[in-house]
């Protein structure tokens, strides 16, 4: 078959992909090298890369490939389909807005993490009505007159809707809320002690290797919020060190092990295309979630509580099922990236109605410190103390993600049918993780839906992977039957 246009397409695409890469470790070195000074520089630098990534995502040749090019099997098909949708999208966006957005949410980052070590809401406000204002430009751009945060959330969770998540919440609330009742103030043990950084990034790395992290295509850095960045070849993670709770660090890495582990482990086949990326942030997040949560707060916990006895000595806890316990604690935090599982998607919940409001424009930036704190005291039974356990904690709205939170809770849901299907699949794999063996639970999750990138739609991808169609009730009864366990419900 005599397919030029494909060819030329791919070819074309795979340039734009490795453009894509670079604009990411650009990213990258923000949070983790770049010296402080060098925000502004760095915000023209972003500006610079998207100009030129958005004049190849809507370049009028992509058209005219598309309308000729013959998919020559799956992977071909997938990638004629991503692209058509990429470039669908980006021919409704100005390039002067791309790259304007670009550059703010580059600078925006800094002023952020300024403002949070500050505690200084006031000093963030200017910045934040500024992505605010541009993300709406842009949402108004891609809705065509229709809803602004839908077309927001399309950019992560492809085919969802707030009108979707939104009864997906309506329905998990009050299971969520009935378990946290049941288990809230029900003693559990702690950790106590003093954990030198050293010690605990050493032990991280030792927990991502027996996850099977590849070391030769990954490395691991520091930064105020974890993260994960790259595919294909190169794949990095990011986690943070609080010397008195070593949890925050071990999963907090674990956590970004997953989200890298699915980049590492897409068939070579696909890399530098667009179906060579993790299809969707709910299915990434399906990944970072049952790394870190069914393994890493399940058996696999029993493994980590030696580890940790050896190299730290006295860690506060004696008995393994203490340690357990201690690491599946129910407690009404501020910090959603700290949250047990009970109060986790509740966050998630909080960040969705508030974000949904400042897109619509039915919550003005100035305003949103006051609604998160009486959110959350509605919710959480607390008051937030200081910005950067309210507002300023998370990184997220700085860089204009809106539209990303729901996909964690949406990420949950989809790792509650995964851990189903996988019990269901890998005979004794609670007794290999206790004793530090992730092989068959990982390479379950490699086999059945890691490996396949982008081929399949999200909603595909888990239903291919478990054999039926997702639906948030295999997170709900796990929590509940866990949770029980745990607390002797």
């Amino acid at each position: 078959m005599n397919n030029h246009a494909f060819d030329d397409l791919m070819r074309f695409v795979r340039e734009t992909e490795a453009l894509g890469a670079v604009a990411e470790r650009l990213g990258w070195d923000q949070e983790t090298m770049m010296p402080r000074g060098a925000a502004e520089q760095r915000g023209e630098e972003m500006a610079a890369m998207e100009g030129i990534l958005h004049a190849r995502r809507t370049d009028p040749r992509l058209a005219e490939w598309l309308a000729a090019a013959q998919a020559p099997d799956e992977a071909g098909a997938a990638n004629l389909r991503l692209v058509a949708r990429s470039h669908a999208r980006a021919v409704k966006i100005p390039g002067a807005l791309a790259q304007e957005l670009a550059r703010v949410t580059s600078v925006a980052q800094g002023v952020w993490a300024e403002a949070r070590a500050k505690e200084d809401v006031a000093a963030f406000l200017p910045t934040l009505e500024q992505v605010v204002a541009l993300r709406r430009q842009e949402a108004a751009c891609l809705a065509e007159g229709g809803d602004l945060y839908d077309a927001l959330m399309d950019d992560y969770e492809p085919g969802a809707t707030a009108a979707t998540i939104g009864a997906m919440f309506d329905r998990m609330r009050p299971r969520l809320v009935a378990l946290r009742e049941r288990v809230l103030g029900r003693d559990a043990p702690r950790v106590s002690g003093h954990y030198p950084a050293e010690g605990q990034l050493a032990l991280a790395r030792e927990i991502a290797t027996a996850y099977g992290y590849d070391w030769s295509r990954g490395r691991i850095d520091l930064a105020v919020h974890p993260f994960s960045s790259g595919s294909g070849d190169d794949s990095r993670i990011t986690t943070r060190v609080v010397e008195s709770d070593p949890f925050n660090c071990l999963y907090s890495t674990i956590h970004e092990v997953g989200h890298s582990s699915y980049e590492l482990n897409i068939d070579r086949a696909l890399k530098m295309t667009p179906a060579g990326r993790g299809v969707s942030m709910g299915v990434h997040e399906s990944q970072s979630r049952i790394y870190e949560n069914q393994i890493g707060r399940g058996a696999m916990a029993l493994w980590i509580f030696g580890r940790m006895k050896e190299r730290f000595g006295e860690i506060g806890v004696t008995s393994p099922e203490d340690f357990l316990r201690a690491v599946n604690r129910v407690q009404a935090g501020y910090i959603r990236t700290e949250a047990d599982e009970v109060h986790y998607n509740l966050h998630i919940m909080m960040r969705f109605d508030l974000e949904r409001a400042l897109i619509r424009g039915d919550l003005g930036v100035a305003d949103l410190e006051a609604a998160w704190n009486a959110r959350f005291k509605a919710d959480f039974g607390a008051t937030v103390d200081k910005p950067s356990n309210g507002m300023l904690q998370d990184v997220h709205w700085s860089v204009g993600l809106f539209g990303y939170f729901p996909t964690y809770t949406l990420g949950n849901v989809y790792a509650g049918c995964l851990w189903q299907a996988l019990r269901r699949d890998v005979a004794g794999v609670e007794s290999a993780l206790a004793s530090g063996d992730t092989s068959g639970a990982v390479g379950w999750l490699k086999a059945n839906l890691q490996v396949h990138g982008g081929l399949r739609s999200p909603a595909e991808t888990i239903a291919a992977a478990c054999g039926f169609a997702p639906s948030e009730g295999p997170l709900l009864d796990y929590l509940d039957a866990k949770f029980a366990g745990l607390y002797g419900l």
